[in-house]
């Protein structure tokens, strides 16, 4: 019996060693070494080197001077991540959905942006479409007391084409250039 044990004992070892020891660290060497920022967590500092979050999660933003990223229903904590799990028949989905269409309402915009009142699959989503990012130029220009063209060509400035999908912007970055933008000349 101990020589059928000793081998599937010594196979379970070198398995454990290689699968648990030697492939991860191989990945995270050569992770680190092609990839520094993205095995680090894609972090975005600020003009001062303070790190501020992760190009890859959304964060919330408090008040009407920050463009607003999609909504999470949990919150955006990355542990809780996830869906609301409200089906598109469920007469809570609609009616949260029409409340927070009605509070983002601004006059002579159009229709609020389905992805202003909407949660993404994970609720983590970084990304708006340059379009939902336009529709809050005018609150954010308000707030802040610019003007409006230059909200437009920071938001310009920030669209990412991925390889595959529609152009997104990128809400961290975006309010992160937002933040270190000095005031505007006054030949604006």
């Amino acid at each position: 019996m101990f020589k059928q044990i000793r081998p599937a004992i010594s196979v379970l070892a070198f398995m454990t060693l290689v699968t648990g020891v030697v492939y991860p660290l191989t990945v995270t060497g050569v992770a680190q070494l092609a990839f520094p920022a993205q095995a680090n967590g894609s972090l975005l500092r600020s003009q001062h080197g303070e790190v501020v979050g992760s190009a890859l999660l959304a964060q919330p933003f408090e008040g009407p001077q920050w463009f607003q990223p999609r909504l999470s229903a949990a919150g955006y904590a990355t542990v809780a991540s996830g869906a609301s799990n409200l089906a598109p028949s469920n007469p809570a989905l609609a009616e949260r959905i029409a409340a927070d269409a009605q509070r983002l309402q601004a006059e002579g915009q159009g229709a609020v942006p389905m992805q202003l009142v909407t949660t993404s699959g994970s609720g983590l989503d970084p990304h708006l479409s340059p379009d939902a990012a336009r529709y809050q130029v005018a609150r954010v220009a308000a707030a802040r007391g610019i003007p409006s063209s230059r909200l437009e060509r920071l938001i310009e400035q920030h669209v990412q084409s991925p390889l595959v999908g529609p152009p997104v912007v990128n809400v961290l970055a975006l309010n992160l250039a937002l933040a270190d933008n000095s005031p505007p000349a006054k030949a604006e």
